[in-house]
């Protein structure tokens, strides 16, 4: 019990990284589209998205997926706990998030590139997703309602 209650905590932390990461990446990029390639703030932009993604971004996206699947597998009850629908819910909800992070990426390289065709207006509505995609999986974690 007390491995699962670890695991836990460190799946907690390791979203809470994971998410602030996601909130500020791509303000940093929208920052950076404001610039022209080469310019003192696209290159400051540049490299502290590169730090954050490097530092921080991946590395919580992968202590979030490992120590997640670390509590299923302490505690394999937790899947069916609150009925049969809450989990795969939160599951999709989880991989929307992980394909959104993925999509940050690609947008973030191209950008680094002067080959985006992003713009400030979209990343902005984009950022929001991964955002109300958490509460969703706060709400049914906490919730269990179904």
């Amino acid at each position: 019990m007390m491995i699962y209650l670890v695991l836990k905590a460190l799946h907690i932390v390791s979203v809470v990284a994971w998410m602030a990461a996601l909130m500020i990446y791509p303000r940093y990029k929208i920052h950076q589209l404001g610039d022209v390639p080469d310019g003192i703030l696209f290159e400051r932009m540049k490299d502290a998205s590169a730090r954050l993604k490097r530092l921080i971004l991946t590395p919580s996206l992968l202590a979030t997926w490992g120590f997640g699947i670390g509590v299923v597998v302490a505690n394999p009850a937790i899947v069916s706990a609150g009925g049969p629908v809450w989990f795969p819910l939160k599951f999709a909800l989880v991989l929307l998030i992980t394909g959104f992070h993925g999509w940050f990426t690609v947008q973030g390289r191209k950008i680094d590139a002067g080959v985006s065709s992003a713009d400030e207006r979209k990343l902005r509505l984009m950022n929001e997703v991964p955002f109300i995609a958490l509460i969703g999986i706060v709400f049914l974690v906490i919730l269990k309602p179904f």
